[in-house]
Order: structure tokens, then sequence, then C-alpha cells
């Protein structure tokens, strides 16, 4: 639909197109006006109203005498005239269309096609503006609507507390009071360089001379537009935010501070600032997204609000970025499709058995426990890199529990009861396979709950588990890493207030501190791409599971943030389950443990301790290569990653045992499947399933965070 903008342009074009008229009309014909083509004065029309449409404004008429002398060659034309009329003689007739054609001279033609051109193209500038201007409006509407749906903000989840500001800002007052010349002489060096960058700046932007080459290559992604050198406007914005970086970070790096804790969470802080200042962040600074703009006349940035307010209405008022398509994928179509039943059911969990793939199968059958905080479906993405269709093709009678996605009704569901659904699970495991014992598997923070409980069935003298194996857990917390600014008391403090406003930690917050450690991969790099140049979110498997969050129980929540992080009671004083308290040296089951070199979530050295200080007599430590997810979801088809294996024991130290090691090229599934083989016990007939309740992947799996 045409905007209001764009047929009151029309209407000004026919009235200023019907005066013109009426004036040529009106004025009297000339010995030479009866000469010249009709051309002329429909061209004369056409101009005017191209005027009109394009400013509302026409040509002035020139003055009186100006017009007289113009008229007053009646000779001229009268000759013209006649040779026109002697050629017409000795011709044939010719249409008008013809005759206009050849009384217009080739350069009118070309000025008239030019002007009709640049009129039509004008037109569809001018419809095109007033839509998206319509459509800005609405978009507008809509997203304040949206962020009036955002609940009231909690000040101790949205960053540190002020006294890690306190801190840092008496470091620098101490720094500057006992060592001034320090702090000058930065500012001295960071001036210096200012005004380098400014004058070589200058001279490019005046044409003296290309911008200046630093040298250094450009490996940071967020650079990688060529105009971040060749242009003299950006380079100089590039290498000023480095100035800056470099300027802040050397103050940051000389401030005194207290401790280590300290030391960790100023550093933190420091990375989001510089992150977020990134000069790419902003649409005036960013030559990608300035380029298509200009590319698509500004329908990018129409896209780009589209997915802003898209997301905002989505997440309840909060500006979360999508990282995938959500239309993408639906579990159990495309992702998490291998064949499998519900074959119990509780109100925390399902337990899904899988069908065999081979005539026999190992007499241990095997349980897999996933995290909670995530999604099962994360070992079985793609049929090509789903761990759980390689484990049954492996010959085991495989069994995974899928986690209830918990609202405010689970508020006092704590980690007793979570360690009670794994007893749970593995009753029902033994009792449909008919076998004593089983092997058992648990990720990240289920791992960590795994080991509670291998601790718990020490104290109490149950044998039910073979064997364990533990992906990415963490069960000593003396080292809180890149968790330390989220595990100090301001923020812990925060998240209590969360709990007893919701009864849970909502899977939003959870979703966003993760994102945060990793700021320009899964923040501004996806907000720009989205809401700067206007992409569609990728139909990215991991991505999508990344988003595919889940709440966490209150009580569950505070019990893991307090007991475990915080106060590391299971490799200290002890954590108390179900009445007993338990340590790290109680976790006496034969057990493989897998860590990831790059692992910010879990870092494998901390892994490795916790492992370390288990009673396990048959402990394997495996290092893969890669980080939290890709390190474990690593099939031996893709040879990407591999690993460190059969380092020298657990008595000296992680580095130690890395530097003793043996790095394998491909995956570690194999070699795993091997240790497990070894206590999977003699081969059986193919279990099939019965008692299905649902197919595989059930209902829990569905359940989307709100």
């Amino acid at each position: 639909m045409a905007s209001k903008t764009d047929e009151a342009g029309r209407n000004v074009a026919r009235s200023t197109a019907s005066k013109a008229t009426s004036k040529t009309a009106a004025k009297p014909e000339t010995p030479g006006d009866s000469a010249k083509p009709p051309a002329k004065t429909s061209t004369s029309r056409q101009t005017t109203a191209e005027g009109a449409r394009a400013g509302g404004q026409t040509t002035a008429r020139k003055p009186a005498s100006s017009r007289r002398k113009t008229s007053a060659k009646p000779a001229a034309g009268q000759k013209n005239a006649a040779a026109q009329r002697k050629s017409a003689a000795r011709k044939p007739a010719a249409s008008p269309a013809l005759h206009h054609e050849q009384a217009s001279s080739p350069a009118t033609d070309s000025a008239e096609t030019s002007g009709q051109t640049s009129s039509i193209n004008g037109m569809q500038s001018a419809r095109k503006l007033g839509e998206n201007i319509e459509r800005i409006e609405a978009l507008g509407h809509r997203l304040v609507a949206a962020f009036r749906e955002k609940a009231m903000p909690n000040p101790g989840v949205e960053g540190p507390g002020p006294d890690l500001v306190l801190t840092a800002a008496n470091a620098w007052m101490k720094t500057l009071a006992e060592q001034p010349t320090r702090l000058i002489e930065q500012q001295v060096n960071y001036w210096g360089e200012t005004l380098q960058n400014y004058s070589a700046a200058q001279r490019a932007l005046t044409g003296m001379q290309g911008p200046a080459d630093d040298g250094q290559p450009i490996t940071d992604k967020r650079f990688k537009n060529p105009l971040w050198q060749t242009h003299p406007y950006f380079s100089y914005v590039r290498k000023q935010y480095l100035t800056n970086v470099r300027a802040f970070q050397d103050t940051m790096d000389e401030l005194d501070l207290p401790d280590q804790v300290a030391r960790r969470r100023v550093d933190w802080l420091t990375r989001q600032i510089v992150d977020m200042m990134s000069p790419t962040n902003f649409l005036a600074t960013n030559p990608d997204a300035l380029e298509r703009a200009v590319e698509t006349e500004g329908e990018s940035l129409v896209r780009g609000l589209e997915n802003l307010v898209r997301d905002v209405e989505l997440n309840g008022g909060e500006m979360v970025v999508s990282l995938a398509d959500r239309e993408a994928f639906t579990v159990g179509e495309n992702i998490g499709t291998a064949e499998g039943s519900v074959v119990y059911q509780t109100s925390l969990f399902e337990l899904i058995q899988y069908k065999p793939t081979t005539d026999q199968v190992h007499a241990t059958p095997m349980l897999i426990f996933p995290p909670w905080i995530n999604k099962f479906y994360i070992l079985d993405l793609k049929p090509q890199n789903s761990l759980i269709r390689w484990l049954v093709g492996q010959g085991h009678s495989l069994f995974v529990v899928s986690w209830k996605n918990p609202d405010a009704a689970y508020a006092e569901i704590g980690i007793d009861d979570y360690i009670a659904a794994y007893l749970d699970a593995m009753d029902k495991v033994r009792e449909l396979t008919e076998q004593p014992k089983l092997n058992v598997v648990g990720y990240c923070i289920a791992g960590t709950t795994l080991s509670l409980t291998l601790a718990l069935l020490n104290k109490l003298g149950d044998e039910r588990v073979n064997s364990a194996t533990l992906l990415t857990t963490l069960t000593d917390f003396s080292d809180h890493g890149e968790f330390t600014a989220y595990l100090h008391d301001d923020f812990v403090n925060g998240i209590v207030e969360e709990v007893e406003r919701h009864g849970l930690m909502r899977a939003q917050l959870m979703s966003r501190t993760m994102s945060f450690l990793r700021a320009n991969d899964l923040v501004w790099g996806p907000a720009i791409r989205s809401y700067m140049l206007g992409e569609t979110p990728p139909a990215f498997d991991l991505l999508y599971w990344n988003g595919d969050s889940t709440n966490l129980p209150g009580r569950m929540a505070l019990q893991y943030l307090r007991g475990l992080c915080q106060r590391n009671e299971f490799a200290g004083q002890g954590f108390e389950v179900m009445g007993r308290r338990v340590h790290l040296g109680d976790v006496a089951t034969p057990l493989c443990a897998v860590a990831c070199e790059t692992d910010h979530i879990a870092p494998w050295s901390d892994c490795w301790r916790g492992v370390a200080a288990m009673g396990s007599a048959d402990k394997t430590f495996i290092l893969s290569e890669s980080g939290h997810i890709a390190g474990i979801v690593n099939p031996p088809t893709k040879m990407k990653y591999g690993h460190y294996a059969d380092g020298d024991g657990f008595d000296r130290g992680h580095d130690h045992w890395r530097e003793s090691s043996t790095f394998t090229e491909g995956s570690w599934w194999p070699r795993w499947g091997d240790w497990l083989a070894d206590r999977a016990g003699a081969m059986v007939p193919a279990r099939e399933i019965s008692g299905e309740i649902s197919p595989a992947p059930g209902s829990y799996v569905h359940e989307r965070a709100v």
C-alpha cells in the first residue's frame, strides 16, 4: 500500500503539470513556435512533473524581457519552417510517433530516458522508504509493549556488587599514592599513541597518504572486513580501540589487589567492558552493517529490528539474542531421533530404553545421567555424531534419563531428591534387564551428583554400580576459575533473591551467565548478525540445543552453589546426602573420567584434581582436545580432535600426568569403548523393549522453560 508521503508527491506533481500545460496553452503563438517539434512541449511537462515529485518545486518562469528576446526571431523560424515543408513534400508522410522520433535528437532521447528512469527509481525508493517507516513505527510499538512485560530487575544478578568497583578504585588510589610515576608513564604513553593514531588518520583522510599499516596481521575475527585496514576512518577507529584496550588492561593489571579472588573478578569485569565497547557493536563504526544497510536500502536494519522485537517478546521483556533458528529443528523429527521407548516415568524423570541394533548385547546394562541444566539430546543430535547410537552399535543395552523441566511447583526439590531419582532409575534398569549390576555415566553436573551417589552407596555397602564414567565433571571446587565472579557472595545473594521470588533459578539467567563467559561468541557476535545485519539465526543443531535450556529447582540450585561450589564441602569437610556425610575419598567404584582441554566450564585440571582425590583403586583419565561439548561429542568418523591417555598416575599433579601421557589422533570413544567392554560382561541375546509408555524421545524433552 502506498504511503501518505508518496500520494502527496503525486498530487503535487499532477497539480504542477496541469499549471504548466495551462500556461503553455495561453501563450501567444509566434511564427517560430509553429515549427517547434511537439516533443519539446511534452518533455517540458514531464520535467516539471519530475521536479514536483522530487521536491514539490517547479522551475521559475523566465522574466518577460527574456521571453520577448526569444520571440523576436521570426525570420529564422520562417526559414526553418519553409525548409521543413519542402522536405516533407519530398518524403512520404510519417506517423506522429515516427515524426517524434525523427524530430528528437539522440541527446534529447537519452536525457528523456534518463529522466524517466530517475523518476521511476525515485518513486520506488520513496515508496520503499514509506513502507519501512510504517514497519518501524509498528515494530516500535511492539518493542515498547514487549519491554513492559519485563519483570522487576534484580540488581544482584545483573552484575557484580559495588564492592568490586570500590576494591578496584581503592587499589588505583593506592597505586597513585605509592607509585605515581607508573600511572603517569602509562598515561603519557596512551596520550602519545592516541595522537599518533589521530595524525595518521588526518593524513589519510586528506589524501596525503593511505592508512598507516601497523604491520600486525588482523587475527581478531571482529575486524575481518578489509575496510578496517584500507579505509582511513575505520582504520583509525580500530587502532584507537586497541589503544584504549591496552591502556585499560595495563592499568587494571598494575593494580595491587588484596587477593586472587579480587584479581579474577577485576579481570572478568575488565573483559566485559572491553568486549562491550568494541566498535563492531555500534552501527556507526561497523562497516559490515553499514554496507549491508546501503545495499538493501535500509531493509537490513528493519529486519534487524524485527529480530530484536521477536527476541524481546520471546523472553518476557528481556533482550536475549537467539543463537539458532527455533523453527529449524524438532526433537524426535530431525534431531534426537534414535529409536527407543519411554519405559518408566516419574514426576522428575522419564527413563528411555533404546532399541538394540546388534543381535547380541553385553550382559551388564548401561545407564546415562545427562545434566538437568540442559536436555539429554546433546548426545543424539544427528545420526553421524550421536553417542547414543554409537553405544547401541557397540552392543550395549542402553538406558538414558530425560529430566523434567521444573516449574515453580518444584521449588523445594533438592539434591537428595535427585540422588533418590538416580537410585530409582538404577533399580528400574536392573529390574528390566534382570541384572544385579549396571554401568553408569554422568555428564557435567550429573557427574557431580553421580559422584555423591557413588560415595553414598559405598557408605551403605551397596554394590549395584559395576563401573562409572564421569564426563567433564567437577567434584573439587577449590579453584573457581572463570566462575569466580559468579560464585562471590554478591552474585549468589542475587540468585537467592531470584529463588525467593520465582522458586527457581530460571533458565534465562543460567543461559545468560554461561554466555557471558564467551561474550564475543555467544552475545555480541550473534547480536550484530541478528540486529544490525538483519540475518536470520542459523539452523545449527548445537546452538539450538544450547538455547533449549531448563530451569533449576530453587532448593537444589542453592545447595549446589553454597555447599558444593562456595564451601567445597564434598572435597573438604563432607557434604550431607540423605542424612550421611560423604567425601570424595568415599568414591570407590572403578571409574573412567573424561575431561576436555579447552573446557571453560569444567577446566580439565580441576576435573583431574577431583578424580585424583577419589578412593577408587581402578581409575582411568582421558583428556580430549577441544571444549565442553565438542570434546565430548567427537565421533570417530570425523577424526577431528585427538586425546591424551595413559599418564603416569595421580600422585604428581596434572601437569606431570599430561607430560607423561600419550597423544592419539582421533576420538576417545573407541578407547572408552574398550574400557567399557572389559567391564560389561559376556554377550547375550539382544533385549527387546517391553512395556512402552511412549516412543522416544518422550514428553519431558519437549517442555520449554518459560
